[in-house]
């Protein structure tokens, strides 16, 4: 198992509000990406927040030997717990109302890989050459499409598809979706903000995880098929490959 993270603010942006960090337990590991809204400052702070909380709470709760429902357990009291510490912060100052997070995480075991999100940064899944991905996003088109009162072409082109519906640090409580996947000779999982899935096709990102190479260099190459399409939001990537 090899892991790699890349982030960049990107040509557009003032700052990169994008987050992305590991942690390593024995030989399992634990990869998380954040995207900050709410602002120039606000959005920097919320994902900063965000992280550190995340990996803060999971480390005092991680154990060696849990099983899958005890990880799920965990990773979603790390969400919540990160929830928490962002909508205190933002309700303090008043120059940070408002601000919040998108937060996809993914612990990876011998048994499989356990994730969680909320928002639109995104969980992929590679395998048999097929990518795939797990996480939906927390948008109101997305809610409007599953109500059924958009059609799937008018995705692309609403006026409002980048509106979130869920994020962390916005309401008091959040709920975060929840993936397990079992563990699958020759897979890859990637995590990233929408700086890469939403100027980058499956199809293009497929192209470069079908590649057997180290993990880093696969996250080089999507940070720049990000950055050719025109760098135009921060990118934040995370690869575990088997």
């Amino acid at each position: 198992m090899t892991s790699a993270t890349q982030t960049h603010i990107g040509y557009v942006r003032e700052e990169n509000q994008d987050r992305v960090g590991s942690r390593q337990f024995g030989e399992n590991l634990l990869l998380l990406v954040c995207d900050g809204m709410g602002g120039e400052r606000s959005g920097s702070k919320a994902s900063s927040l965000a992280s550190e909380v995340f990996f803060e709470n999971f480390e005092e709760g991680y154990e060696p030997d849990m099983d899958h429902y005890s990880m799920r357990s965990l990773l979603l009291s790390s969400i919540s717990a990160a929830n928490s510490v962002v909508y205190t912060s933002a309700r303090m100052d008043y120059q940070n109302f408002g601000m919040g997070t998108t937060c996809v995480a993914a612990f990876w075991n011998q048994e499989g890989v356990t994730i969680v999100n909320v928002g639109d940064s995104r969980a992929y899944y590679y395998a048999d050459g097929v990518l795939q991905p797990i996480t939906i996003d927390h948008t109101l088109v997305n809610f409007l499409l599953f109500s059924g009162k958009i059609k799937e072409e008018e995705l692309e082109t609403h006026p409002m598809k980048h509106m979130l519906i869920r994020a962390v640090g916005v309401e008091k409580t959040v709920e975060a979706d929840d993936f397990f996947l079992p563990y699958t000779d020759g897979m890859k999982i990637l995590l990233c903000s929408d700086g890469l899935h939403g100027f980058c096709t499956e199809e293009e990102m497929q192209e470069i995880l079908q590649q057997e190479k180290p993990a880093q260099e696969l996250a080089d190459e999507l940070l720049q098929l990000a950055l050719e399409k025109g760098g135009r939001d921060n990118i934040a990537i995370a690869i575990i490959t088997d």
